[in-house]
């Protein structure tokens, strides 16, 4: 007997939770600062200091989920890891790019001469679109289920568009939780704006995998599972309603509500996650390959999850040690 059943059942499911858990904190983490770099051109010269002050000492941390997301594909589940990534090698490779972009940019606007800190914020905005842009075009292709076809690619087209307009929204929220003045007023308008990108985004989505998919649709509109899953749509719908009379209100006299709009558009993503895990399950790759068949072997797996003991909580701790020691409002930029 094996103490928790069939390690062939179980390993699976478990390195598939893990990598979703990833892939969510990755999106929301990350996503917000994305989003700051996406709006970096709404903004002006001290705007910008006090964006990235906002954003410093977390966005190199954010990434760490895509990297585990992505090792746990690779390890975990090889087969699913080379049939995705040979279908969206090019989105990968731009944003990788992408990433690298920030990153220096990131680095060097502080360093370089000031005649050339403009370039500097530019390549930063660049890489954050190239990012965003790239993500939300492989999402769109992951729900196509990797077909390359004119209507898949439109599709593609559009999730890029209305993701990286997601990232904007997230990270306009996260600029009125950690600003003030000014620029939380700006962030507070950004965000009325952005908001129809997730509303938009959630129902493209929502639309689009029950129809290329009869066994999504069956899932969903099946009883009694559509009176059970009912609660998902409204609480996400209740929860726009909620986020845009918060924005109307804000910015308050003594800023108690700023933490709101950043909190409700996370609980948002994760609604939105559940939808998409509970959509696809058992599949990793769309309608073609389920966790269990792309799964390396049970022992492979049993000693990768003993590694992923000591790893995964020293990640979740100096995540949560850097957002303690760096709560409260972005200061003045200074490299002192």
């Amino acid at each position: 007997m094996y103490l928790f059943g069939d390690p062939a059942t179980w390993l699976p499911l478990a390195f598939a939770t893990l990598m979703g858990l990833s892939i969510l904190i990755y999106v929301v983490l990350d996503g917000f600062d994305l989003g700051v770099g996406v709006l970096f051109p709404f903004a002006d010269k001290d705007e910008k200091d006090r964006m990235i002050a906002s954003i410093g000492p977390f966005w190199d941390a954010n990434e760490t989920w895509l990297v585990l997301a992505i090792g746990i594909l690779l390890v975990a589940f090889p087969t699913a890891h080379g049939t995705i990534l040979t279908a969206l090698y090019l989105p990968v490779a731009v944003m990788l790019i992408g990433l690298i972009l920030r990153g220096v940019s990131f680095e060097f606007r502080v360093k370089a001469p000031v005649h050339h800190k403009t370039a500097w914020d530019r390549a930063f905005y660049l890489g954050s679109m190239m990012t965003s842009l790239s993500q939300g075009y492989m999402l769109g292709m992951y729900i196509m289920g990797l077909e390359m076809t004119a209507f898949t690619l439109a599709f593609s087209a559009l999730t890029a568009v209305f993701l990286t307009v997601a990232y904007s929204f997230i990270g306009a929220t996260w600029l009125i939780l950690k600003t003030e003045g000014a620029l939380q007023r700006k962030a507070v308008r950004w965000s009325k704006g952005g908001i129809w990108g997730v509303v938009l985004g959630l129902g493209a989505i929502s639309i689009a995998s029950p129809l290329v998919s009869q066994r999504i649709f069956d899932k969903w509109f099946s009883v009694p599972e559509f009176f059970l899953l009912m609660p998902l749509p409204l609480m996400s719908a209740a929860l726009v309603v909620l986020l845009w009379m918060a924005l109307r209100r804000l910015p308050t006299r003594d800023d108690s509500w700023a933490w709101f709009p950043f909190s409700a558009t996370i609980v948002l993503f994760v609604l939105g996650f559940f939808g998409m895990a509970y959509s696809f399950y058992p599949f990793i790759v769309p309608d073609q390959l389920t966790i269990y068949e792309a799964a390396s072997a049970p022992e492979s797996l049993f000693i990768i999850l003993i590694g992923t003991c000591f790893v995964l909580p020293m990640i979740l701790g100096y995540t949560a040690l850097a957002y303690t020691v760096f709560r409260g409002k972005a200061t003045a930029l200074s490299y002192d």
